[in-house]
């Protein structure tokens, strides 16, 4: 297993074990209760990609309505 992501991972590293957890919870060698842990992490983890895409796109919108400053 990869190591977690904090807070402030990317969004690459998001993604990355978000594929991961989906692997594991595709895999028949897992039980209910991991199962739902699994999912609850990707839940987090979806949310922090999630935000990470609109901090982006916040950004992306500052820059382009902005005149270029000279």
């Amino acid at each position: 297993m990869t190591e977690v992501p904090g807070p402030d991972a990317s969004y690459e590293e998001l993604v990355a074990e978000l594929e991961e957890l989906t692997q594991r919870m595709s895999s028949a060698d897992i039980g209910i209760e991991e199962a739902a842990d699994l999912y609850e992490r990707a839940g987090q983890l979806h949310a922090q990609a999630r935000a990470r895409l609109d901090q982006v796109r916040t950004r992306i919108d500052a820059l382009t309505a902005e005149p270029p400053q000279v």
